[in-house]
C-alpha cells in the first residue's frame, strides 16, 4: 500500500484547529450580527454555511474513491457488522453510564442549580448535561469520519459503505434509543434534519465525486487525475474543516466563554467515552483478524459523533441555551483533537494487524 504523507495542513492540524476555534469565538463576540446572520441561514435546523463547508470537506475524499473497491468492501461483512454492534448495542449505553457516573456523581456537587428547558420544565443542570451527552452517544458519525479514516490510511471504500449504513440505521434507532435513555414517553426527532444531513454530508458529495471522477478520467486520463487534480485538492478538505470550526464556534462562542468550568467537567466523560469505544472497536477488530485498513475506520466510526444532528436535536428538545445544548457543543470542541489522537494511535499500531 503506497504511503500517504501528511501535508502541512494535516501535520499541524491540531494547531490550526485551536486557532480556528479562537477565531470563531472572537468573530462571535466582536461581530455578533454577522454570526447571527450566518446562523439564521438554515433549513430544518441544518446550517447552510456549514453545509457548504462540509461539502467541500467531503468532496475531495469522495472523488478519490474507486467505486470498484466500494463494491468489494460491501461484500466484507465483518467490519460492517462490528460497526453496527458497537454503534447501536454498546456505545449509547456506555455513554449514558459514563456520563451519569461523572456528571451525576463525581462532579455533581460542582454542578449545582437548575434550569428551565424549552417545554417549561425545571430540571437539575447536571441532568441536562447528561442528556446532551446521550444525544451525542446515539448519533454515530456519518461525515467527518471519512476524514479520520483517510488520515489513518484506512479503506475509504469500506468507510463509505459503513457511513451509508449508519445513516440509514440512524433513522430507525435514533428515536427509540433517545426516548429510552432520556426516560421520556416520546422524543420528537427532527426527521427533516436527519434526512437533509444524510443528503448534504454524504449523498451530494458522493454523487458529485462519482460523476466528476468518471468525467475527469475519461477526458484527462488517470495519470492526470492522480498527479494533477488530486494534488490540487489536497488542502481543500482541511481548509473546509477549519472553516467549519470557525463558523460553529462563532455561533456558540459566548456559551463557551461564560461556562468554562462546566465545559471541563463535560469534556472528561466525553473524552473517556471516545477512547473507550475506540479501544473496544480496535480490540474486536484485531480479535476478528481484520486487516488494518478495515480495522482503523471500524474503530473510529464508533468513537466519532454526528454532532450536527445532536446539536439540532438538543436545540429542538431543550433550547439553544440549555445545558444539553452546551454538552453537544463541547462534543464539537473535543472532537477534532481526540480523533487526531486516535488517528496517530492507529498509524503507530498498524503492525498489530495483518
Amino acid at each position: 500500500m503506497p504511503e500517504k504523507k501528511l501535508s502541512v495542513f494535516e501535520k499541524y492540524l491540531t494547531l490550526w484547529v485551536l486557532l480556528c476555534i479562537g477565531a470563531g469565538i472572537v468573530l462571535g463576540k466582536t461581530a455578533p450580527g454577522v454570526a447571527f446572520m450566518l446562523d439564521s441561514l438554515a433549513i430544518y435546523e441544518v446550517s447552510i454555511p456549514i453545509a457548504v463547508c462540509l461539502f467541500f470537506m467531503m468532496y475531495p475524499i469522495m472523488v478519490k474513491i474507486d467505486f470498484a473497491e466500494v463494491i468489494k468492501a460491501g461484500k466484507t461483512p465483518k467490519p460492517v457488522i462490528l460497526t453496527l454492534v458497537i454503534n447501536w448495542c454498546i456505545k449509547p449505553f456506555t455513554m449514558y453510564l459514563i456520563a451519569t457516573f461523572f456528571l451525576g456523581y463525581i462532579f455533581k456537587d460542582y454542578l449545582p442549580g437548575t434550569e428551565i428547558i424549552k417545554d417549561g420544565s425545571t430540571v437539575d443542570i447536571y441532568r441536562s448535561y447528561i442528556s446532551g451527552a446521550i444525544l451525542l452517544g446515539i448519533a454515530p458519525c456519518t461525515a467527518m469520519v471519512l476524514m479520520w479514516g483517510y488520515l489513518a490510511r484506512g479503506n475509504d471504500g469500506l468507510t463509505l459503505v459503513m457511513v451509508a449504513i449508519n445513516s440509514l440505521t440512524m433513522l430507525v434507532f435514533y428515536a427509540p434509543l433517545g426516548g429510552f435513555l432520556l426516560k421520556v414517553n416520546k422524543m420528537p426527532i427532527p426527521w427533516e434534519t436527519i434526512v437533509l444531513s444524510v443528503l448534504i454530508y454524504v449523498a451530494l458529495p458522493l454523487v458529485s465525486g462519482y460523476f466528476s471522477r468518471k468525467w475527469i478520467i475519461k477526458t484527462k486520463g488517470l495519470v492526470w487525475f492522480q498527479q494533477k487534480f488530486l494534488h490540487f485538492l489536497t488542502p481543500v478538505s482541511i481548509t473546509a474543516l477549519l472553516a467549519t470550526l470557525v463558523l460553529l464556534f462563532s455561533f456558540k462562542g459566548d456559551v463557551i466563554i461564560t461556562q468554562k468550568q462546566a465545559i471541563l467537567f463535560i469534556a472528561i466523560p466525553l473524552f473517556i467515552q471516545a477512547c473507550f469505544i475506540f479501544a473496544i472497536g480496535y480490540a474486536l477488530a484485531r480479535f476478528f483478524r481484520l486487516a488494518y485498513r478495515d480495522a482503523a475506520p471500524a474503530a473510529m466510526i464508533g468513537a466519532s459523533n454526528h454532532f450536527e444532528v445532536a446539536i439540532a436535536t438538543s436545540t429542538m428538545l431543550f433550547g439553544l441555551s440549555s445545558g444539553a445544548s452546551l454538552a453537544t457543543v463541547v462534543g464539537v470542541l473535543i472532537e477534532v483533537p481526540v480523533m487526531l489522537m486516535l488517528v496517530k494511535i492507529c498509524l503507530k499500531t498498524q503492525n498489530w494487524f495483518k
